[in-house]
């Protein structure tokens, strides 16, 4: 393997990461992170060898011909890089991959390995589900945590879940065995219209991601591809009355639970988010 590049001390380093797969509905979780990655202008750290964890005719390797005319063969692999948030009092360790086809916790180990070698403080998964949620409304995020002083600090739920897990609740199980605290960051997808991209998903999980680390994440065209989404899903629904009535009865049943959601804290927060983006934005005078 290559040697790892030299790390400079980093500022109260967080680790971010996202998994395509099982934990990714719309794609919108890696969608996210990849979002991050380009903005922040992240830098490579390192990543896994796939042959360790990768079945190749479930996740293919892809054949590209590069700038020089050669053709190159790139593997499917997790890879970590380093991000300095503008603004921001610390750094960002950014991990994308694929849920890996074997040894899951090898693959955990690794992972952690690499944070506790940058000495980050705590872990933030981004993830995706299909729900019974509607399209015409904000995208849930569920932010829960395993960890008291996090569940205390942020005002975050405790994790409940029970059943099947994806790679990101064996590597939140890990961080906890390691003394890593974690948050894990869930964005509903509308479950009638689950196909990829699903950028008004993405969009929740930027917001989310700013609101818990108060920086700014240039959300460049994601906003405008969220409301064209919204619109191409309303056209849909509009041709069948079946799932114009059934995103009626969702719409119904959101309104009654989030009834509380229009209070002035929720306001307010808004607001401070539309004035930091207005003062941190190129455009202004």
């Amino acid at each position: 393997m290559s040697e790892e590049p030299v790390v400079p001390a980093l500022r109260d380093p967080v680790m971010v990461a996202a998994f395509e797969g099982w934990n990714d509905a719309g794609e919108a979780a890696s969608a996210a992170l990849s979002h991050l990655e380009r903005v922040w202008q992240a830098r490579p750290l390192a990543e896994l060898d796939p042959q360790d964890y990768h079945d190749f005719q479930v996740n293919r390797p892809v054949v590209r011909t590069g700038e020089d005319g050669r053709r190159q063969v790139t593997w499917p692999t997790t890879r970590l890089f380093l991000a300095s948030p503008p603004g921001a009092g610390r750094d960002v360790v950014l991990v994308r991959g694929i849920e890996p086809s074997m040894r899951w916790r090898s693959f955990c180990a690794e992972i952690l390995s690499h944070a506790s070698r940058l000495q980050v403080s705590t872990l933030v998964t981004l993830g995706a589900l299909l729900a019974d949620v509607p399209h015409t409304r904000p995208i849930p995020v569920t932010t829960t945590s395993d960890d008291e002083q996090l569940i205390a600090r942020l005002a975050v739920e405790p994790s409940r879940y029970e059943g099947p897990t994806g790679i990101v609740g064996v590597l939140h199980d890990a961080a906890a065995t390691a003394g890593l605290p974690s948050l894990s960051l869930w964005a509903a997808v509308p479950h009638y219209v689950g196909q990829s991209p699903s950028p008004k998903a993405t969009l929740a999980l930027l917001r989310r991601v700013e609101e818990l680390f108060d920086v700014t994440v240039p959300l460049e065209e994601l906003p405008e591809d969220a409301r064209a989404w919204e619109r191409g899903v309303d056209e849909l629904s509009e041709e069948d009355s079946e799932i114009a009535e059934y995103v009626r009865q969702l719409e119904e049943a959101k309104d009654t639970v989030d009834l509380p959601e229009a209070s002035g804290e929720a306001i307010a927060r808004e607001f401070e988010r539309y004035l930091r983006r207005r003062d941190d934005g190129p455009g202004r005078h």
